[in-house]
């Protein structure tokens, strides 16, 4: 069968372009290994993050260098392994963290995250998926005043970028969530047009679900091959129940998260793209830890989150490979200090989870055509915001295949910046 556009990757991302191209009149067909939302998007915070208008760049005062390299913090953990492979985006990436870069990166990467509540919104009403979001924002509380008050200097420019946001005392954090123990805290911001999602996994499936009965059309298949063919098309090969299947298509899409260079590389693309793993578990509700807001323990860096499969908890982030074996002594770590703040007692699965998020050495994902090649589009490397960011990055590129006037400018996504 002839497709106008096939996607590669069922996460939040390529659900999401799918989603668009679909309902503006595309015959779509996405591939994954796994079904919609089963990976990278089954494993997260279950936050749409309005605030989130600074990528996460990294360290460059001594001090926090110095904290990180002992590798026993609970917020950022790293294997040598990873360093030696990833060395040259990592360096991209330390270098793109000064000043004077930064600020320009913060403000290409705000255009985007200003439009995620709206973009999702759509995406919710379309497939009715309300039950799945509460739209009250979440809680970041902080234990040292020099912490609490680089937070709020923060706070500050967000809020000129269009964030809500209101400092709370442990006083009203207390009024908020009764169970929790903020004795060791100060202080929090609440971030008012952020929302929680109570089944990250569930909400991909449900725009997948949509996806579907607009006529598009999944296949659980693994991608082997993806060549362009004489006439400028698109073939692509996978292997579904043990036998190569080919399918034919006018433009190709990849969003395959961290796995993305696998299907650029060959192509003659190597993008600076490095995974960050991430861990989480979830504990079974009683009255004695039930929570109604996500919390994240800043100077900890992990969250704990009401979901439907009980209190989540995430770590933050190790910088690792991807086929490396897990280690969950990070998990451990972080588990014994929110047991101090929420009673946590008996786990919900027998192993925890962990995943990768896509990461790109100037902090932006890579959105748009191809140089290469015509009809090849990209849509990877979101980091910790491919949840967040999956709508509007769908929208975006459904306007370009499409040619439509673009709603935000896609310049400083374009691949060609690492050409």
């Amino acid at each position: 069968m002839q497709y106008d556009v096939i996607v590669i990757g069922s996460g939040m991302v390529g659900t999401s372009i799918a989603w668009h191209l679909q309902k503006n009149n595309s015959k779509v067909l996405v591939l994954d290994k796994k079904h919609p939302g089963e990976e990278t998007s089954y494993g997260n915070a279950g936050l749409i993050q309005r605030e989130a208008v600074f990528p996460k760049a990294f360290p460059r005062q001594m001090g926090e260098i110095l904290r990180v390299l002992p590798n026993t913090s609970t917020d950022i953990r790293y294997r040598w392994s990873a360093i030696f492979n990833y060395q040259s985006a990592l360096y991209q990436y330390w270098t793109n963290s000064n000043r004077s870069k930064l600020t320009k990166i913060e403000d290409e990467w705000a255009t985007l995250i200003e439009h995620c509540t709206s973009e999702h919104d759509v995406m919710i009403q379309e497939s009715g998926a309300d039950d799945l979001v509460r739209k009250g924002g979440w809680f970041e509380i902080y234990r040292t005043p020099e912490k609490f008050e680089e937070a709020k200097q923060l706070a500050i420019r967000a809020e000129q970028k269009g964030v809500q946001y209101r400092l709370l005392t442990p006083e009203e954090l207390k009024e908020y969530e009764p169970n929790v123990n903020f004795d060791d805290f100060i202080g929090g911001i609440h971030w008012q047009n952020s929302w929680q999602v109570k089944n990250p996994s569930q909400l991909v499936k449900r725009y997948a679900k949509s996806f579907e009965q607009m006529q598009g059309q999944f296949k659980q298949a693994d991608v082997t091959n993806v060549a362009q063919t004489e006439e400028g098309g698109w073939q692509v090969t996978a292997t579904i129940d043990g036998e190569d299947v080919t399918f034919d298509s006018h433009h190709v899409v990849i969003a395959a998260g961290p796995w993305s260079n696998d299907l650029t590389r060959p192509l003659g693309y190597n993008f600076p793209l490095f995974p960050m793993r991430g861990y989480h578990q979830h504990f079974k509700v009683s009255e004695a830890n039930r929570i109604g807001h996500s919390l994240f323990d800043a100077e900890k860096g992990y969250l704990m989150g009401p979901m439907e499969q009980g209190i989540r908890v995430t770590t933050g982030a190790e910088m690792t490979t991807m086929t490396a074996p897990k280690n969950f002594g990070q998990l451990e770590a972080v588990l014994k200090i929110a047991r101090h703040v929420l009673p946590l007692e008996d786990a919900v699965e027998s192993e925890a989870w962990c995943g990768s998020r896509p990461c790109m050495a100037d902090m932006k994902p890579v959105i748009g055509p191809g140089y290469k090649h015509n009809n090849l589009w990209f849509a990877f490397g979101h980091a910790h915001q491919g949840f967040t960011l999956g709508p509007a990055t769908g929208r975006l590129v459904e306007e370009m295949i499409n040619d439509k006037p673009l709603y935000v400018d896609a310049t400083p996504f374009s691949a060609e910046r690492f050409k």
